[in-house]
């Protein structure tokens, strides 16, 4: 079985944010970048077939040579090659159509990406993928099981699970339950050694549409100061619900 996991490169959720040029630009400076984590969950899920089934795991980024680190870092946790599409991902249509030409020229029976990245947050691009490749797609994936041609996942839905059965070639939207947090794995000094010797292929993109495009972004309002209301005073409660917060 050959797997190929899709990376994103993603601020660190305790980094700083700001923005630049009129708050049209990310502002990058000081910030950490990790492995965005439904990526992960969906690795260390890849590396389980690699040591139990003796799968094939490429990894594959859309990024510029700044997102090279995180790819080495994923070949450390033990994914046997990487592909960087050297393109700027600004927008979710294009990843997936340069991510679909990956797929095409690798044959890849097993299509891991994230539910969604936690910069955006779009959730477009492993639907899209499917679409693109007329590959069966399972979303919002927390468990995976393959035998031979035959896949059995489980995909959180409303109020409960859902397992389903379906067949390979397959993308999955993964997230965290396809792992649980304590079997992420970090790379240790031998894992890191031979990821400087494992192939990091640079690919330039294909032609594709970027049907959108960021006008500008906005950080949240500050949040205003804190109302203390006696716990036997239910009518001033009341009052400060309806008339300023206005929740109810």
């Amino acid at each position: 079985m050959k797997i190929l996991v899709c990376i994103s490169n993603v601020p660190d959720t305790t980094s700083k944010i700001n923005f630049t040029e009129g708050d049209t630009q990310f502002d990058t400076n000081g910030v950490q970048f990790v492995i965005n984590p439904n990526d992960e969950f969906g690795l260390t899920r890849a590396m389980w077939f690699k040591e139990k089934q003796g799968a094939t795991v490429h990894v594959v980024n859309v990024g510029g040579a700044q997102t090279e680190p995180t790819i080495r870092k994923a070949l450390a946790i033990g994914a046997d090659e990487a592909i960087r599409v050297n393109a700027e991902p600004k927008d979710g249509f294009f990843v997936a159509q340069q991510l679909a030409e990956v797929v095409k020229n690798g044959e890849y029976d097993l299509i891991i990406a994230g539910r969604e990245s936690i910069d955006y947050n779009g959730g477009m691009v492993p639907g899209i993928l499917a679409t693109l490749l007329d590959m069966n797609f399972v979303n919002t994936c927390i468990g995976l099981e393959i035998d031979g041609d035959t896949a059995t996942a489980t995909r959180e839905i409303d109020g409960g699970k859902e397992k389903i059965s379906t067949s390979l070639p397959l993308v999955i939207g993964g997230q965290k339950g396809l792992v649980e947090e304590s079997d992420l794995r970090i790379p240790n000094m031998r894992g890191i050694m031979m990821a400087r010797k494992k192939a990091l292929n640079v690919v330039e993109p294909v032609e594709a549409a970027q049907p959108t495009q960021d006008q500008k972004f906005e950080k949240p309002a500050a949040k205003g100061p804190v109302k203390l209301v006696d716990a036997g005073n239910v009518g001033e409660l009341v009052e400060l619900l309806h008339n300023e917060a206005k929740v109810i």
